[in-house]
């Protein structure tokens, strides 16, 4: 479209109301997708459904865009292999025969390190926390929906503060098919602003120094002193165990993965960090990770090759709905771009409200997506393609507003009671899911409102 007109807006708009209405990220956006080519070419319906498809296909021709979804799948098959080592259950194990916790502050202390230690993804750090933890805050009277809130408050916002992980290849491989130049300089210069991340994990922690309990909270720690719990017991192993508990079987396969993103970015950029290629290194970081787990547990007989393969092919499969949500976000965004929706909405911008608005107003806007569907990840995938289209067309870094869209959907996400991690945390704490979502609400509001004011300041300062 050579003129566009309000008509752009529709793809976005549809993708975000049919999201909210029946919580089908999948289906919310391929349906943006098909009205999108349905508006680009007015060929009619079924050439439209004909266009989405192969547009959606066409994505795996972009070789960064292949390696970004290649990638999604091998972490899966790393997470699980690590898991089934014995790795996770060793490293518990080894925290546990420490001993180092004798009082209730420094049982939430724990809990709130190894949230922060371990970024590699959001279920393993609430599961390792929760597991490990959740006998200490019994035995110091410190109630079960604290443990819930500490581990929920350093997984997903650590993991987007530390993105040598799936989160940090998820949004590189966006802002790649977005057509951002740099993408990964523009990830990175987004981490200090942030805002709602850095404030959730921050706030945790001013909660266990202070004794920090607004609401609910107060009650359900009265409740726990008073040798009372809501806690839920848990009859199944939270995390499964196949073999021996090692702890080396997580340390060394997550060390590598973490000093081999800097230098492949180095070796990809030819001795130039931010010039290297985000998508060939954590690609190449993983495999080199998952061919480490993978060497430790045949050196330990503690799997066969054939066990092996079958965890690779299990772990991959558990990973393929985020692997679908990339693909039709890279599929959205690029029909978004051949309507010209951001070029549109900047000139509303300028023409009906200032530009400094636009961060705090992207924060909300996600933020009542993720609250709604459930997925952080969901809404980063509907929200940065309009909002990276925006900073092209008012000619700024592109940094404050996918800071802004990524601070929104974690901060729905830990706000909604059907997120996944919401969930997770609540059965790796083994408290009342409804309790934990109460007794957290509070603390995602003050960090939510804290983080609008940071994004309107950050607003007049920037743009």
């Amino acid at each position: 479209m050579s003129d566009p007109n309000w008509t752009v807006l529709l793809p976005p708009l549809l993708a975000i109301s049919l999201a909210l209405v029946t919580r089908q990220v999948y289906l919310a956006l391929f349906t943006g997708i098909w009205l999108g080519y349905f508006l680009l070419d007015r060929e009619g319906v079924l050439s439209a459904l004909t266009g989405a498809i192969d547009a959606s296909i066409g994505v795996l021709a972009n070789a960064g865009d292949a390696r970004v979804i290649v990638f999604t799948l091998v972490i899966g098959a790393f997470i699980l292999t690590l898991e089934r080592s014995g790795g996770v259950t060793g490293f518990i194990r080894f925290l546990e025969q420490r001993q180092w916790v004798d009082n209730g502050k420094r049982a939430q202390w724990m809990a709130w390190f190894i949230g922060v230690i371990i970024f590699i993804e959001s279920n393993i750090t609430v599961l390792v926390a929760g597991t490990v933890s959740r006998p200490l805050f019994d035995r110091f009277r410190v109630s079960r929906e604290k443990l819930a809130y500490l581990i929920d408050s350093t997984s997903a916002p650590i993991c987007m503060l530390i993105p040598l992980n799936a989160w940090g290849a998820f949004n590189l491989g966006l802002l790649d098919g977005l057509g951002v130049e740099e993408p990964l300089r523009v990830l990175l210069s987004s981490i200090p602003m942030n805002l709602y991340a850095i404030t959730a994990v921050l706030l945790a922690a001013f909660t266990v120094a202070r004794n920090f309990n607004p609401g609910p909270m107060a009650k359900a720690e009265r409740r726990a002193a008073a040798g009372e719990s809501l806690a839920v017991q848990q009859d199944a192993q939270i995390l499964r165990e196949s073999a021996p508990p090692n702890a080396w079987n997580m340390l060394l396969p997550v060390a590598c993965l973490v000093a081999a993103m800097p230098v492949f970015l180095l070796i990809t950029g030819d001795g130039d960090l931010f010039a290297g290629s985000g998508s060939t290194s954590v690609l190449w970081a993983s495999l080199l990770a998952l061919t480490v787990v993978s060497l430790l547990v045949l050196f330990q007989r503690s799997m066969n090759l054939d066990k092996l393969t079958s965890t690779w092919m299990e772990g991959a499969g558990g990973m393929l709905p985020i692997a679908t949500v990339l693909l039709l976000a890279l599929a959205l965004g690029g029909v978004s771009r051949a309507l010209g929706t951001g070029v549109y909405v900047a000139g509303l911008v300028g023409d009906t409200w200032p530009a400094w608005l636009l961060p705090a107003c992207l924060f909300l806007a996600s933020g009542f997506i993720a609250f709604a569907v459930g997925s952080s990840w969901g809404t980063f995938s509907i929200m940065l393609p309009i909002a990276v289209p925006v900073a092209a067309a008012l000619g700024v870094d592109p940094a404050l507003l996918v800071a802004a869209v990524l601070s929104g959907g974690i901060f729905g996400d830990h706000s909604s009671p059907i997120s996944d991690t919401t969930i997770v945390s609540s059965l790796a704490s083994g408290t009342e899911h409804i309790e934990h979502v109460r007794t957290q609400l509070p603390y995602a509001l003050i960090a939510g409102g804290i983080s609008v004011f940071g994004f309107l300041l950050l607003g007049l300062m920037l743009l």
